[in-house]
């Protein structure tokens, strides 16, 4: 096991499990969720998207950030290899207002154990805090809802999260190289929900913290919502309080038109 392993275990808070099993899944899946923030914050800092293992690594690992859905089950997908897990890449589309999403528009995990194959996923920001057993289409209760899914005619996987579709799987393996066109367009393109917004979220051990550019919102176990507005003076500090990222300096979202970038 390599020493970035051991730094990435460190990094989540959890220890090398003894074996690649279900049930180390199951703590390393929570783990890195409570750890590592979703987060889209390199899209509004001009910062460069690399998908490649050791760039990746670096951001998560080294430089303590967080990303999006790429990068996080991209970087996941290395640590779990190193423990000893079969892990497949799977292209996904996303469920929105206007229907389904682009091809490549989400990356999830197929993670093999002893006890079956499981569907991994710590990049979808609100989602399950558990992974989901990918054989079964019965109900599976979780702390984050109750998901299900199904297959559809083509042969694909719904992923549905108390009964709201959230993302179509499809169960061929994809390298991950394979996911650049999907990131370019959702950093890049104007109707990409990920130009027009600013988030950094994390679960906790008593709900999710989201900073939504300077909207803090903490939410308890029973539901409780506690939200407020951030001066400027806060913001850089509640980063660094919540999530652990140190930023010299505050993202703003960036409208996107073309070619051409504008701060608003």
């Amino acid at each position: 096991m390599s020493g970035v392993s051991l730094r990435y275990l460190r990094r989540i808070g959890a220890d090398r499990p003894a074996a690649p099993d279900a049930e180390a899944l199951r703590r390393l899946h929570l783990s890195h969720l409570r750890a590592v923030p979703f987060e889209n914050l390199s899209i509004h800092l001009g910062e460069e998207i690399v998908l490649q293992d050791g760039p990746l690594l670096e951001k998560i690992v080294g430089a303590r950030r967080g990303g999006f859905c790429y990068e996080l089950n991209g970087a996941f997908a290395v640590l779990l290899r190193a423990l000893g897990y079969e892990v497949a890449l799977l292209s996904a589309r996303v469920f929105g207002p206007d229907g389904i999403g682009i091809p490549y528009d989400h990356l999830a995990l197929r993670v093999r154990t002893p006890t079956g194959p499981w569907l991994a996923d710590v990049g979808f920001g609100r989602h399950s805090h558990y992974p989901l057993r990918l054989d079964s289409r019965e109900d599976q209760a979780d702390p984050g809802g109750v998901f299900r899914i199904e297959e559809t005619d083509e042969g694909d996987l719904d992923v549905l999260r108390d009964g709201v579709p959230q993302y179509r799987v499809e169960q061929r393996p994809r390298a991950l190289g394979d996911f650049e066109v999907g990131c370019w367009w959702n950093r890049t393109s104007p109707r990409s929900h990920f130009t027009r917004s600013l988030v950094c979220s994390r679960l906790t051990e008593t709900g999710r913290v989201t900073l939504s550019g300077r909207t803090l919102l903490v939410t308890g176990a029973d539901g409780a919502r506690e939200e407020r507005e951030l001066g400027a003076a806060e913001v850089l500090s509640a980063y660094r309080s919540h999530f652990g990222i140190t930023l010299d300096r505050e993202p703003v979202v960036t409208t996107f038109t073309g070619n051409e970038q504008k701060e608003t």
